[in-house]
């Protein structure tokens, strides 16, 4: 899988024990935290467009994505 832009930041408010839980979690499978964000994130978009996710169909996808979504409600 190619290397994405990551020139995005998401900031996220959280519990911080379940924030140190995440981060002992990430560290037993020695992986960042946001690695782990990033790659759930990728699961959730697979996940709810039914396809693999391609880094370059990014901008038509987020846009196609978000409409389908408020078409159906959610």
């Amino acid at each position: 899988m190619p290397i994405e832009n990551r020139t995005a930041r998401l900031t996220i408010l959280i519990d911080p024990r379940k924030k140190a839980v995440f981060e002992r979690l990430c560290s037993e499978e020695d992986a960042t935290s946001s690695q782990v964000v990033r790659r759930l994130i990728r699961d959730y978009i697979e996940q709810r467009t039914g396809r693999p996710w391609q880094p370059e169909d990014d901008q038509a996808e987020t846009e196609s994505s978000v409409q389908s979504a408020h078409v159906r409600g959610r």
